[in-house]
């Protein structure tokens, strides 16, 4: 019979971490998300009680965070609700919206830094086309790294999220993780 056990966005049972240096590589694939975009009229909701940010903004809750994707519009996480129907968590939450499941479409690799922000500037810059302000804590945006539309979330001085078509999950963990070899090789 058939194993039909789920597999994380790299394609192993359990999720993938490898440390460069002061720099760690962490998959994570109990993330759930959903999307939500007002209807017209409607007022912005505040779920689990967090106030949804404004343009280039991410703010974070006691049960979930909120990155800004557009007028009316937000990516919601929710850390361990990666097999939850998150929608159906939500809804009640955020009434006169409409929600749309994103769990399984991203994949979400979050970096970490044990040599503060240094490390994490270093491979933004070798990455993405922003400007350092961008990208401060608390904010995030949606840019190309590589040949790959993302979303990347400065979570902390020293912890930076990224997140990915889950179909380009390898892709993805391939330009981050030679990136920041090539700078573990530098230091």
């Amino acid at each position: 019979m058939p194993d039909l056990s789920p597999l994380c966005a790299l394609g192993a049972f359990d999720s993938r971490s490898e440390r460069f240096g002061a720099l760690r590589l962490t998959e994570v694939p109990d993330l759930g998300l959903v999307s939500i975009a007002l209807r017209k009229g409607a007022e912005a909701p505040a779920p689990f009680g967090l106030a949804l940010p404004g343009p280039g903004a991410w703010a974070e809750g006691a049960t979930a965070s909120a990155l800004w994707t557009g007028p009316g519009q937000w990516l919601l996480e929710l850390p361990g609700q990666g097999a939850a129907d998150v929608v159906g968590l939500v809804a009640p939450e955020a009434p006169g919206c409409s929600l749309t499941e994103q769990t399984d479409g991203w994949a979400c690799i979050e970096i970490t830094s044990t040599a503060g922000a240094a490390p994490l500037e270093a491979l933004r810059e070798r990455l993405v086309n922003l400007a350092p302000g961008t990208l401060a804590p608390g904010h995030g945006t949606r840019t190309i790294l590589h040949h790959m539309s993302v979303l990347v979330i400065r979570r902390a001085p020293d912890r930076l999220a990224v997140l990915g078509m889950r179909s380009a999950a390898d892709s993805l963990w391939h330009a981050l993780s030679e990136t920041a070899a090539r700078l573990e090789t530098q230091e």
